[in-house]
This record gives C-alpha cells, structure tokens and sequence, in this order.
C-alpha cells in the first residue's frame, strides 16, 4: 500500500470516527445544516481524492497515461447521463485500448 493511500485510509477513517462521535456529543440536538451538508459532502471527496491520485501518480510524480484518459472518458460518460457500470466499461476499455497501441 503506497503512502498516498494509507494516508487518504486513515482521513476516511477519521471522518468516520469523527462522524460516530458527532452525535454521542450534542447529546441529540441536530446540527446546523451548512455543517450536516459538509460532513454529507466528505465521503465523497476523499474518494475522488483517491481515485484522481491514484489516475494520475506514478512513483510521486504526475502522469497522464491511460488511466487519466480513462478517467477523463468515464467523467464525460457521467456528465452525459451514462449509467455508472457503462462509465466504468468505457474507461477499462479506453485504458487498454491505449496501453495497446
């Protein structure tokens, strides 16, 4: 497991906690609602934190191979309404359409 990684791991997993911990805290008030959209909006960034890393890092330096254009591919089949498996189908075949050539 690279260093990347294990890092954005072990912020997801403190989100979690801190997460867990929100509630135990206010003791049943609810909180303010910027602040429930931001911790909503979490999850969501440390995963694309973690694929964009993982599309355009090799060995601690910026790449942009087929694994970037098959996110590229996938983000635009996404935009344009595709369904997620179909995104998925057309980057895996993007990526090794251009590792073929």
């Amino acid at each position: 497991m690279s260093a990347t990684v294990a890092a954005i791991a072990t912020l997801a997993l403190a989100t979690f906690a801190i997460r867990a911990a929100g509630p135990v805290a206010l003791g049943g008030r609810r909180l303010p609602r910027p602040l429930s959209a931001a911790l909503a909006a979490l999850p969501a960034a440390l995963l694309t934190a973690l694929v964009v890393t993982g599309a355009f890092d090799r060995d601690g330096a910026l790449a942009v191979d087929a694994r970037a254009a098959g996110l590229v591919v996938a983000a635009a089949a996404t935009l344009l309404g595709a369904r997620m498996v179909t995104a998925v189908l057309l980057a895996a075949g993007t990526a090794a359409l251009l590792r073929a050539i």
